[in-house]
């Protein structure tokens, strides 16, 4: 009997989906790249996309090996964007010893895809404050009871955790934890890509002008260099 979940390979091979999807040209887009990404934020919350703001963030850790996870952005203003999670977590840690990092969102719906890189670092406490506060209680409590990125012995013992922080804040607010808080990624480069057929997709890059002469400092001003790349 054949088993339902083995597949030839052949079919991942084979597997293809032709694009046919309006153009991106310059005079589509506008001067500011932020306005650009709430502009396809939108068009995608309005398509019916599942977790729009999901996104896959790009580190580096200490021996030069990438790391990739989804994260949910929770901002996006002039400054760049803003996730949060655990300080002592892996992610935070590569973010640490490597301020820089990418983000990646996809929206397979419409097509798209927008790449960002840019320099990381912690946002305000008064932000993380405020954002934790806004949190359902279960994740408030769920943020003080997970060693997030460390082993664990099993479920239950995670459960019972998450019992014991839950009885030990009874009725009271939860805080937010020290070790817990945003992360803000300022962006010196980003990329709109539109699918079109034939794989002859539509790519514009937004650099910023002076972002980066190699020493890793952070970028300064706000002029963006936009130019169409081959795909």
């Amino acid at each position: 009997m054949t088993d339902p979940a083995a597949h030839d390979p052949a079919d991942i091979a084979s597997r293809r989906k032709d694009y046919e999807t309006a153009g991106l040209d310059l005079p589509d887009v506008v001067a500011d790249p932020m306005a650009q990404w709430h502009r396809w934020y939108a068009e995608a919350s309005e398509s019916g996309c599942v977790e729009p703001n999901a996104f896959v963030l790009g580190t580096v850790d200490p021996a030069g090996w990438p790391h990739s996870r989804y994260l949910l952005v929770r901002g996006a203003d002039e400054r760049g964007f803003t996730f949060f999670t655990n300080y002592r977590s892996a992610k935070s840690d590569q973010l640490t010893s490597e301020p820089r990092a990418s983000m990646l969102f996809t929206w397979l719906q419409l097509h798209r895809q927008v790449r960002v890189v840019g320099h990381v670092e912690r946002v305000p406490e008064e932000e993380s404050d405020e954002y934790f506060a806004s949190r359902p209680r279960g994740s408030q409590v769920g943020a003080w009871s997970s060693p997030q990125s460390q082993p664990i012995p099993d479920r239950e013992w995670l459960e019972q955790r998450v019992e014991q922080m839950a009885a030990t804040f009874g009725d009271a607010e939860v805080a937010r934890p020290a070790f817990w808080g945003g992360w803000l990624l300022r962006p010196v480069a980003y990329e709109f890509w539109q699918g079109r057929p034939s794989r002859l997709h539509d790519r514009l890059r937004y650099t910023l002008l002076g972002a980066d002469d190699g020493s890793g400092g952070v970028a300064e001003g706000d002029s963006w260099e936009i130019e169409r790349l081959a795909p």
